[in-house]
């Protein structure tokens, strides 16, 4: 077969040494060349229109449907993240506003608190300092009332020693309140 178109490429080279045609150009080949072109091409037609577009323009589809549902997928999922941020930031404002409230109240309560511990300590020195106050009084009436009997003595004892006669304790008693008087 080889030979046959190697024979029939050399029989229609032309005389006198001149190159033949280039076979797919050379006009006697044409009618045949066409059947089979046409043949060839119908045949790549129907295989490309009934089996590999249908199967090209299938996975498109599922790969368009495929991105679509990612689309309204990633769509949720944003609207959950932005909604959850939301309800992070109320939280975060309410457990601020929660924890200045608390404060607050230990704030007041501890002031309260100090403040009726400060009442109860004021109340006890002021029943200390008056209890106090009283016996320091007692003690000083008592004093007083022995500073009288310890003058009348004092007295008695000096008018004894200077004039060498012991004075009636009447009579000294009676002095020491005149002096005491005045």
């Amino acid at each position: 077969m080889i030979f046959s178109f190697i024979g029939t490429a050399h029989a229609a080279s032309p005389q006198g040494g001149g190159k033949a045609a280039f076979p797919p150009f050379d006009a006697s080949t044409f009618p045949s060349q066409i059947f089979w072109f046409a043949l060839i091409f119908i045949t790549l037609y129907w295989l490309m229109s009934k089996i590999a577009l249908p199967r090209i323009a299938d996975t498109m589809e599922r790969r368009a449907e495929k991105i679509e549902g990612d689309l309204q997928t990633a769509s949720a999922m944003q609207e959950q993240a932005r909604a959850a941020g939301e309800a992070y930031e109320k939280l975060l404002a309410d457990a601020r506003g929660n924890a200045q409230s608390i404060g607050q109240k230990a704030k007041d309560e501890a002031g309260a608190a100090s403040d009726a511990r400060r009442k109860e300590v004021e109340a006890v020195l002021a029943k200390k300092v008056s209890a106090s106050e009283a016996q320091i009084n007692a003690a000083r009436d008592k004093a007083m009332g022995n500073v009288a009997a310890i003058a009348s003595d004092a007295a008695a004892d000096i008018v004894a020693r200077i004039t060498g006669v012991a004075p009636k304790s009447d009579d000294v008693k009676k002095a020491v309140s005149a002096v005491k008087g005045s």
